[in-house]
Protein backbone atom coordinates (compact mmCIF):
# COMPACT_ATOMS: atom_id res chain seq x y z
CA UNK A 1 0.00 0.00 0.00
CA UNK A 2 1.54 3.35 -0.66
CA UNK A 3 2.38 5.77 1.97
CA UNK A 4 0.45 9.07 1.00
CA UNK A 5 0.80 12.26 2.64
CA UNK A 6 -1.79 14.21 5.18
CA UNK A 7 -2.96 16.76 4.21
CA UNK A 8 -1.96 19.65 6.03
CA UNK A 9 -3.75 23.05 5.50
CA UNK A 10 -1.31 26.09 4.82
CA UNK A 11 -1.87 29.87 5.85
CA UNK A 12 0.33 32.39 4.76
CA UNK A 13 0.00 36.60 4.89
CA UNK A 14 1.17 38.53 2.31
CA UNK A 15 3.00 42.21 2.63
CA UNK A 16 1.78 45.30 0.39
CA UNK A 17 4.49 47.84 0.19
CA UNK A 18 4.91 51.18 -0.89
CA UNK A 19 8.42 52.17 -2.23
CA UNK A 20 9.91 55.70 -2.41
CA UNK A 21 11.21 55.52 -6.15
CA UNK A 22 14.31 57.61 -5.56
CA UNK A 23 15.41 56.48 -2.65
CA UNK A 24 13.77 52.77 -2.41
CA UNK A 25 12.48 53.21 1.67
CA UNK A 26 9.33 51.04 1.91
CA UNK A 27 7.26 54.69 3.02
CA UNK A 28 3.75 52.33 3.60
CA UNK A 29 2.98 48.75 4.30
CA UNK A 30 0.03 46.31 4.82
CA UNK A 31 -0.28 42.63 6.02
CA UNK A 32 -3.10 40.97 4.57
CA UNK A 33 -4.38 37.52 4.81
CA UNK A 34 -2.70 35.26 1.64
CA UNK A 35 -6.40 34.91 0.55
CA UNK A 36 -6.99 38.74 0.16
CA UNK A 37 -7.70 39.79 -3.17
CA UNK A 38 -4.07 42.32 -3.87
CA UNK A 39 -6.30 45.12 -6.06
CA UNK A 40 -8.13 46.20 -3.37
CA UNK A 41 -5.10 46.73 -1.19
CA UNK A 42 -4.32 49.76 -3.29
CA UNK A 43 -7.47 52.10 -2.19
CA UNK A 44 -6.51 50.91 1.55
CA UNK A 45 -3.82 53.73 2.03
CA UNK A 46 -1.03 52.20 0.27
CA UNK A 47 -0.16 55.18 -1.94
CA UNK A 48 1.05 58.35 -0.51
CA UNK A 49 1.15 61.93 -2.42
CA UNK A 50 4.15 62.79 -0.52
CA UNK A 51 6.38 60.42 -2.22
CA UNK A 52 9.29 61.22 -4.72
CA UNK A 53 6.85 60.36 -7.43
CA UNK A 54 3.30 60.34 -8.63
CA UNK A 55 3.47 57.22 -10.99
CA UNK A 56 1.77 53.99 -9.43
CA UNK A 57 4.51 51.15 -10.78
CA UNK A 58 2.46 47.40 -10.61
CA UNK A 59 1.82 43.98 -11.02
CA UNK A 60 -1.51 42.80 -13.12
CA UNK A 61 -2.76 41.69 -9.66
CA UNK A 62 -3.10 45.35 -9.02
CA UNK A 63 -5.22 46.70 -12.59
CA UNK A 64 -8.76 46.82 -12.09
CA UNK A 65 -11.31 49.63 -13.51
CA UNK A 66 -11.83 50.91 -9.67
CA UNK A 67 -8.09 51.10 -8.91
CA UNK A 68 -7.44 53.38 -12.22
CA UNK A 69 -10.42 55.30 -11.44
CA UNK A 70 -9.32 56.15 -7.83
CA UNK A 71 -5.79 56.59 -9.13
CA UNK A 72 -7.23 59.58 -11.27
CA UNK A 73 -9.10 60.66 -8.75
CA UNK A 74 -6.32 61.39 -6.54
CA UNK A 75 -3.70 62.28 -8.62
CA UNK A 76 -1.63 59.35 -9.42
CA UNK A 77 -0.39 58.00 -12.83
CA UNK A 78 -1.28 54.63 -13.51
CA UNK A 79 2.05 52.24 -15.15
CA UNK A 80 0.20 49.12 -13.69
CA UNK A 81 0.68 46.22 -15.69
CA UNK A 82 -1.54 45.24 -18.48
CA UNK A 83 -3.22 41.47 -18.58
CA UNK A 84 -2.53 39.31 -21.60
CA UNK A 85 -6.54 39.13 -23.28
CA UNK A 86 -7.79 35.38 -22.23
CA UNK A 87 -7.07 32.87 -25.00
CA UNK A 88 -5.48 35.59 -27.28
CA UNK A 89 -1.47 36.00 -27.42
CA UNK A 90 -0.40 39.26 -25.76
CA UNK A 91 -0.16 42.47 -28.24
CA UNK A 92 3.16 43.57 -29.09
CA UNK A 93 2.46 47.20 -28.07
CA UNK A 94 1.22 45.83 -24.44
CA UNK A 95 4.20 43.48 -24.55
CA UNK A 96 6.90 45.76 -24.55
CA UNK A 97 5.04 48.64 -22.41
CA UNK A 98 4.99 45.87 -19.58
CA UNK A 99 8.56 44.94 -20.20
CA UNK A 100 9.55 48.99 -19.84
CA UNK A 101 7.25 49.17 -16.75
CA UNK A 102 8.61 45.91 -15.28
CA UNK A 103 11.94 47.52 -15.13
CA UNK A 104 11.22 50.33 -12.56
CA UNK A 105 8.51 47.52 -10.62
CA UNK A 106 11.44 45.33 -10.42
CA UNK A 107 12.92 47.60 -7.27
CA UNK A 108 9.82 46.53 -4.95
CA UNK A 109 10.70 43.06 -5.57
CA UNK A 110 14.10 43.78 -4.63
CA UNK A 111 13.26 44.54 -1.50
CA UNK A 112 11.07 41.25 -0.99
CA UNK A 113 14.64 39.65 -2.01
CA UNK A 114 16.36 41.71 0.24
CA UNK A 115 14.00 40.92 3.19
CA UNK A 116 14.09 37.05 2.51
CA UNK A 117 18.08 36.47 1.80
CA UNK A 118 19.47 39.32 4.36
CA UNK A 119 17.52 38.84 7.64
CA UNK A 120 15.23 35.43 6.68
CA UNK A 121 11.82 36.56 7.06
CA UNK A 122 10.26 33.77 7.22
CA UNK A 123 6.74 33.96 8.82
CA UNK A 124 5.67 31.62 11.16
CA UNK A 125 2.93 32.51 13.32
CA UNK A 126 -0.77 32.08 14.20
CA UNK A 127 -2.97 35.41 14.03
CA UNK A 128 -2.30 38.34 11.64
CA UNK A 129 -1.35 40.31 14.42
CA UNK A 130 2.02 38.73 14.94
CA UNK A 131 2.20 38.44 11.03
CA UNK A 132 1.90 42.22 11.12
CA UNK A 133 4.46 42.92 14.00
CA UNK A 134 7.09 40.69 12.60
CA UNK A 135 6.67 41.72 8.75
CA UNK A 136 6.30 45.47 10.20
CA UNK A 137 9.86 45.07 12.40
CA UNK A 138 11.23 43.59 8.92
CA UNK A 139 10.41 46.72 6.91
CA UNK A 140 11.58 49.07 9.70
CA UNK A 141 15.34 46.75 9.60
CA UNK A 142 15.27 46.97 6.03
CA UNK A 143 14.54 50.95 6.10
CA UNK A 144 17.66 51.22 8.40
CA UNK A 145 19.94 49.08 6.14
CA UNK A 146 19.25 51.11 3.30
CA UNK A 147 19.48 54.03 5.08
CA UNK A 148 22.87 52.79 6.28
CA UNK A 149 23.69 51.79 2.50
CA UNK A 150 23.07 55.05 1.21
CA UNK A 151 25.35 57.06 3.97
CA UNK A 152 28.16 54.67 2.95
CA UNK A 153 27.47 56.18 -0.62
CA UNK A 154 27.23 59.57 0.16
CA UNK A 155 30.10 59.38 2.12
CA UNK A 156 32.03 57.76 -0.11
CA UNK A 157 31.29 60.15 -3.16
Amino acid sequence: MPSSDLAIPFFGYKSHVSIDRKFRFIRKWKTTDAAAGDGARLREGLLDKTNTASSVWADTAYRSKANEDFMEKEGFVSKVHRKKPHLKPMPRHIQKSNAGKSVIRSRVEHVFADQKSQTGLFIRTVGITRATMRIGLANIVYNMRRFLFLERISANA
